[in-house]
């Protein structure tokens, strides 16, 4: 009788089994022998391989390796493995019927009875070409990548861990930071800053903003490994897994100090055109305002003097004197203001701006007050320029007045000259060439920008009424525009002020000088000190009549600056009593200390032993009793210490 129930429910286990692993199409799933030799076949490995049963059952599982993994022992190796460790697993290569390769995963597994005997291998195995085609694509693009990135050198890129700290390095990071990769990855991303920006907390904000926004973008001073600065451009983007979690930042940086320069100059060269532009116009206003001007005081002028001679009585009047003297006044300020339109007759002549500070120190010295301490450094070549001598004295001492008027308090004033080489509008709209350099430098109370960009237009002023006319310094621009120069300005409040003339080189009598001063002997140079500006003026006379280039002092913490920075002074000529804290023969053992070949000479009203109990200081320095003359003063110049 048939059994009426279902066919599936009569097979054993072993049945079902092998018809769940013969039906399966995407793993070849087959026996070995303990040989290697193909016992059993499913349709996923006859899809895969091109083998029917009937063609593989009883092979070597070796047909299925190239003939390279053959020749060394692949197979034998895969079986020994599973057969020691209960399991071998693999990828590479596999032939099929056809001669054809794809990428396969393997698995082998030894199958041992009950008793320990080994029965054969099941083999599992599945065709991933397309996923290790899909791999192999990533790494190349990955490669490619890496080596883009590795080969830019205008940025540096680099990648940062959550808390900051260099993960990899390109040679563009390497080129701008001059760090290598050994060098840098570990180190956290704020050594990168300079010590404001970190002591500001500026990098933890750039990662916060990173991490916060998605991206942070800036420009600002960075530093390089050698502790030189550079301005950067930088942006940080943070780097997110597919769970959104902070896995690091991309930072990219690029040296854009060239650009910025470039921008900078572009900004300044615009302002300097304004500026020339502003100052051109009320030039040409201000000109014709003073030659109406003119035109008016002559006639006044002129009436007042047919009123003299029509009316003699009238010649004492006390209101013709006060007439008088207000046309006097506005013939004066005609003339400022001409100069300031740069239509004032000049007089130019060929001189050297050492030689015109030094004769005129005097009376520079006379602008301040016993709080201002004067500091002249001369240029160490001569500097020759073609221009009015006693305008640019004007124009020298308005800004030493102005720099004194900068300081109620006291403080210092630095004239210094300076032949230097100028780029094609590197100040200014000057071209370039070969100029002389003078500045008048305080350290007193400085300027805002606003009056800044107002200080040389005429009768603007910043002192209360009746302390100036606001002309002076119009007069100084006008003055040096007109001889071909320039005036810069530099300030900041609390700080001080920096004035700057810039004066073409008269070029013929430069070459002149030059080839004179090639064919003779250095002039000996001496430095003068006293606190007597009057005495100090007229010993320097004396020693320039006698051949000598003569530097001067007013104390002795004056004279050791003017010392250290002009080591070739071959002789000190220093009066012995003087008010500051350092006396004549102080600054003389300190100089005899730290320039041994300097001849020093002293000068006083006072007998030398009533000035010293040290009978050694009267055999080591020469000694001159004041009041001297010029016989007295040669005749110690001749002797030895």
């Amino acid at each position: 009788m048939p059994s009426s129930q279902p066919a599936h429910l009569t097979l054993t286990d072993a049945q079902r089994f092998q018809l769940i692993i013969s039906a399966i199409h995407d793993y070849a799933i087959y026996m070995l022998d303990p040989q290697g030799k193909v016992t059993s076949w499913n349709k996923g490995a006859q899809q895969f391989t091109g083998y029917s049963s009937d063609d593989i059952l009883g092979s070597h599982f070796s047909v299925f390796y190239t003939a390279e993994d053959r020749d060394a022992g692949l197979p034998q190796k895969a079986l020994d493995i599973a057969l020691r460790h209960g399991k071998f697993e693999d990828e590479g290569w596999r032939l099929r019927k056809d001669g054809t390769t794809y990428w396969a995963s393997s698995i082998i597994d030894p199958i041992i009875a009950d008793n320990g005997e080994l029965l054969g291998y099941a083999k599992i195995t599945r065709d991933i070409t397309e996923h290790k085609l899909a791999a192999q694509t990533l790494q190349a693009s990955e490669q490619q990548f890496r080596l883009l990135v590795q080969g830019v050198t205008d940025y540096a890129i680099y990648m940062l861990s959550p808390e900051g700290r260099v993960t990899n390095w390109n040679a563009g990071a390497q080129r701008i930071k001059g760090y290598t990769a050994d060098e840098v990855i570990g180190m956290h991303f704020s050594s990168f800053y300079t010590e404001t920006d970190r002591s500001d907390g500026l990098p933890e904000r750039a990662l916060a903003t990173a991490a916060e926004q998605g991206r942070y973008e800036q420009e600002g001073l960075r530093v390089r490994k050698d502790g030189s600065t550079f301005w950067a451009h930088v942006i940080v983007d943070a780097i997110r897994s597919e769970l959104g979690d902070l896995i690091g930042f991309a930072k990219v940086t690029r040296d854009v100090t060239e650009r910025r320069e470039t921008a900078l100059a572009l900004s300044r060269a615009n302002a300097a055109l304004f500026q020339s532009q502003k100052m051109e116009a009320l030039g040409q206003l201000t000109g014709g305002v003073a030659h109406d001007f003119n035109n008016l005081l002559a006639v006044a002028s002129s009436g007042l003097q047919l009123l003299t001679v029509q009316f003699p009585d009238l010649e004492n009047s006390r209101s013709l004197e006060s007439i008088r003297r207000a046309l006097s006044r506005g013939a004066i300020l005609t003339q400022q203001l001409l100069s300031f339109a740069r239509q004032q007759p000049l007089q130019p002549e060929t001189h050297e701006v050492n030689t015109l500070i030094a004769d005129f120190e005097s009376v520079l010295r006379r602008a301040g007050n016993s709080s201002i301490q004067f500091d002249i450094r001369k240029s160490p070549v001569p500097v020759m320029v073609k221009l009015d001598s006693t305008r640019f004295e004007t124009a020298l001492l308005n800004l030493v007045v102005n720099a004194t008027q900068a300081m109620p308090d006291g403080g210092k004033v630095t004239i210094a000259t300076e032949k230097l080489t100028l780029r094609d509008k590197a100040v200014g709209a000057l071209p370039g060439g070969v100029y002389a350099k003078i500045s008048v430098t305080d350290n007193g109370s400085g300027m805002t920008p606003e009056v800044q960009a107002r200080v040389f237009e005429p009768f603007f002023t910043t002192k209360k009424a009746g302390q100036g006319t606001g002309l002076g310094l119009s007069q100084v621009y006008g003055f040096i525009t007109q001889s071909g120069g320039e005036v810069t300005l530099l300030s900041e409040v609390g700080f001080g002020t920096c004035f700057t003339i810039y004066i073409p080189i008269d070029t013929e009598a430069d070459a002149e000088n030059t080839q004179s001063a090639d064919n003779k002997q250095r002039s000996e140079i001496v430095l003068i000190v006293d606190d007597q500006l009057d005495l100090l003026d007229i010993t320097a006379e004396l020693f320039r009549t006698m051949g000598y280039e003569a530097y001067t002092a007013t104390n002795g913490a004056e004279a050791l600056e003017v010392l250290e920075r002009t080591p070739q002074i071959d002789i000190l000529f220093t009066d012995v009593i003087m008010p500051d804290s350092i006396s004549g023969i102080e600054l003389a053992q300190i100089t005899r200390q730290r320039h041994p070949a300097t001849k020093i000479i002293l000068a006083s009203g006072y007998p030398f032993p009533a000035l010293t109990s040290n009978q050694q200081l009267s055999k080591e320095f020469a000694f001159l009793n004041k009041p001297y003359q010029l016989s007295d003063l040669a005749k110690v110049l001749r002797s030895k210490d």
